[in-house]
């Protein structure tokens, strides 16, 4: 139901195997899609995967660092110069939308739609629509930082496949109308009554996603009950302790105690150091983390999708 498109993997600056951050958010529901962080040249990125800006509900900015936004105003322009006519959501701090109204205005770009901003500080609830809800939590780092949790729900009915064939119904147009809801007379005259072949189920997945952030305790609300928690893993814990406290990021190891801790399923580590963009630095977080975290645990690679 829930799926997961990186489209930039590495912290501060790009290698040539990772851009800088962005993630795609989507689902099998429908076209629709959310984009969490735009780092520099995400639009390059789309270029290679079957998400187009046409379908791009909302971006969510988890703060104002550029390798989290400066692609930004270059994707809303290609979305305008392609023909996007619906308004777009922007969740992101005051900032970066007063940074991106300047740029609009001293590059002469007029978008062909609405920019619906909402301030990430205002309140825990950024966003409700029918069968998705998106809350932010405050992190820590040197400026303001934030994750952000999407909760989607999808309720449907279900017809009984087995009682249906026990009863001696094959496979056709009576299943579809048993499945809305209709009753269905049998060659025989019998009547099926929906309400006895067919039961409502609800699905639900809840991600979190968080930027940048050097206490990954201050997730254990917005994890509760979560599938996977995405956050960065910017420096194994030794390199962490060399380089001290001002970067404020996260270790592997402390993402990986914490989830532990959480008991969240599945945990995807992104954000790397350029300094581990090798086959080894890539194997030595990993095995840092799952010195500490034995649930599903994947290293986040540019343009590969996961299914949660």
């Amino acid at each position: 139901m829930l799926k997961l498109t990186f489209l930039g993997t590495s912290s501060g600056v790009p290698t040539i195997r990772r851009n800088v951050t962005a993630l795609a958010v989507h689902t099998s529901l429908n076209r629709d899609w959310w984009l969490v962080d735009c780092g520099e040249a995400t639009q390059h990125q789309l270029q290679r995967i079957a998400l187009t800006v046409h379908d791009l509900v909302g971006i969510c900015i988890t703060h104002i660092h550029g390798d989290h936004c400066y692609g930004l105003p270059g994707l809303l322009a290609s979305a305008s110069m392609t023909g996007r006519k619906q308004p777009l959501i922007l969740v992101a701090p005051a900032a970066v939308k007063a940074w991106l109204d300047a740029t609009l205005l001293h590059t002469e770009l007029f978008l062909t739609f609405d920019i619906i901003h909402v301030d990430v500080a205002a309140g825990s609830q950024v966003h409700r629509q029918d069968g998705l809800l998106i809350e932010r939590f405050p992190l820590s780092h040197r400026v303001p930082s934030y994750a952000f949790r999407f909760t989607f729900e999808q309720t449907r009915w279900k017809v009984d496949h087995d009682a249906l064939r026990a009863r001696g119904v094959p496979p056709g147009p009576a299943w579809g109308r048993l499945q809305h809801g209709q009753d269905v007379q049998l060659d025989d005259g019998s009547v099926l009554a929906a309400a006895d072949f067919r039961t409502l189920h609800r699905e639900r997945a809840v991600a979190v996603i968080g930027g940048d952030n050097d206490a990954p305790q201050l997730l254990a609300a917005a994890c509760q009950g979560a599938d996977v928690l995405v956050h960065e893993a910017t420096y194994t814990e030794a390199t962490l302790q060399k380089v001290g406290p001002g970067p404020q990021h996260s270790s592997a190891q402390r993402v990986a105690q914490f989830a532990a801790a959480a008991g969240v399923p599945t945990l995807v580590l992104t954000h790397f150091s350029p300094r581990y963009d090798n086959r080894e630095g890539m194997a030595e977080l990993e095995a840092e983390a799952r010195r500490h975290f034995s649930g599903k645990l994947l290293l986040a690679k540019d343009l590969e999708t996961y299914d949660i």
